[in-house]
């Protein structure tokens, strides 16, 4: 085989190859093998029909057809290596000819990963925000402690703030009743907030086989966002009585014995999160420092591809769930002081979605340089993280792994995990003090209780994770 390379940009390159038809000659033999075992031929047993009557009943460029897509693969593979080239999609090949019994040759025009040098993880210096707790934090906590555990008993009086409410709705336009406007049986604590505006209002002072109407716009279903008539009726009201915090509840929600115990407990919980939580904000900074100092061009279409995957999830889920983009922006951005346009929301995308792509090139490259391998204990490591994030077990997730040949980008991913490791650890972080970080902690190993090498999931990780027989892009979600 022979190949010559053809440059078509920074991004994308042409591969032209030529096959001696010698070196078909295997794959050649292999596909009069299998047609002969596909067809049925009178005179003949089934896979010993000859070459010739092959020829005469399927034709003799079939064959060829089959025995060149065979060797394709090895073929292109082999000059990807051999040009030292890291495809970011796959190829589009043309074969150019295809003379029996002389050459076979064909081009394969495919995006690369483009040419740059990665800068010195360790110049980068970034500040986060202080990982800062109050007695506040543990306050609010404790407080979703007592209204877990709150004392629920029914009462012969009118509903007041406070107490937990049974009731039916229904909701009418003109006086008729809404096909989906309609619940029974739905609890409700008075004074909370968070389903019909003016609902807390319209049952304060309302007894149990009481009823009211109050008018609101409605939040879900084909007239969301319209305003109708809201009929309420109560069918149970009952007070609730908090616990009081003594040593008692503390034993009660917890391990501890007291208070003070308990309170301790929690805050050093808090920490961790917001520790973490300041690492997290640490790490994504340290990543937009690390694209700022790698400048590159991208292949247009292989981003383009991504924001039309991306843009396709969102529209299949807003249809899913009934919704309008404006609608889930106004429920999204709730908590911000202006919710994001339509237009807006997909500027943000399509920058996410280059953003994602650049970070996964530079993490393949810093792979490639330091040589990050991928062996059996962490594709164990793998399937144990994800069947304890999935509700499932290691076993279900290798059967998962092989059954949707998702080897090769796994392994990616364990590799683009430890260059992001590389990234992280050598850059710096400080707090608002200017105190120093310490950003292990968003690498320290899981204790899964399991043992150390299960043979239930062992795996086979000869394959290299970047093998160039089958190019994926980037950005390629499981």
């Amino acid at each position: 085989m022979t190949s010559s390379l053809e440059s078509l940009g920074p991004t994308r390159v042409k591969l032209t190859l030529e096959i001696p038809f010698a070196d078909l000659k295997p794959a050649l033999e292999q596909a009069y093998r299998e047609i002969a075992s596909q067809i049925t031929v009178p005179g003949f047993r089934k896979g010993k029909v000859p070459p010739a009557v092959i020829n005469q009943r399927v034709g003799r460029q079939t064959v060829l057809g089959e025995a060149v897509n065979a060797v394709l693969p090895d073929v292109y593979g082999a000059a990807i290596v051999e040009h030292g080239l890291a495809p970011l999609s796959q190829p589009e090949i043309e074969l150019v000819k295809l003379v029996d019994g002389e050459t076979v040759e064909f081009t394969a025009e495919v995006d690369i990963r483009p040419d740059f040098d990665l800068p010195d993880f360790a110049t980068i210096a970034v500040t986060v925000d202080n990982a800062q707790v109050d007695d506040q934090v543990i306050d609010e906590r404790i407080d979703l402690l007592r209204e877990r555990f709150a004392t629920i008993v029914p009462v012969e009086r009118p509903a007041a703030a406070g107490d937990q409410i049974t009731f039916d709705l229904a909701a009418s336009q003109d006086g008729q009743t809404l096909a989906d406007g309609t619940a029974q049986g739905v609890t409700h604590v008075v004074g909370s907030g968070g389903l019909l505006d003016g609902l807390d209002e319209a049952v304060t002072g309302l007894a149990a086989g009481q009823s009211t109407t109050f008018r609101s716009t409605l939040v879900g279903g084909a007239h969301e966002g319209e305003e109708a008539d809201v009929e309420v009726s109560l069918t149970k009201v009952a007070e609730r009585t908090l616990p009081e915090v003594d040593d008692g509840f503390a034993q009660l929600v917890s391990q501890f014995d007291t208070v003070e115990e308990m309170r301790a407990d929690l805050l050093q919980s808090a920490n961790q999160v917001a520790t973490l939580e300041q690492a997290d904000q640490a790490r994504d900074k340290i990543i937009e420092a690390a694209l700022a100092l790698t400048p590159f061009e991208l292949p247009a279409g292989l981003v383009a591809r991504e924001v039309t995957a991306r843009t396709d999830r969102i529209n299949e889920s807003l249809q899913r769930a009934g919704l309008t983009l404006t609608d889930y922006l106004t429920r999204l951005d709730a908590d911000s002081d202006q919710a994001r346009t339509p237009e807006e929301f997909w500027a943000d995308l399509e920058q996410a979605a280059e953003r994602s792509i650049r970070t996964q090139v530079v993490l393949d490259k810093l792979a490639d340089e330091v040589k990050f391998n991928v062996d059996q204990s962490d594709l164990t490591a793998l399937l144990f993280r994800k069947a304890q994030e999935n509700g499932t077990s290691p076993q279900q997730e290798l059967q998962h792994m092989q059954e949707h040949n998702h080897l090769a980008d796994w392994m990616t991913d364990i590799r683009r995990s430890k260059a992001l490791e590389h990234i992280v650890t050598q850059a710096e972080a400080t707090d608002a003090d200017g105190d120093l970080l310490d950003l292990s902690i968003l690498y320290a190993k899981p204790d899964f209780g399991l043992p150390a090498e299960p043979e239930a999931v062992t795996v086979d990780s000869s394959a290299s994770p970047d093998s160039p027989a089958s190019p994926s892009s980037p950005a390629s979600a499981d």
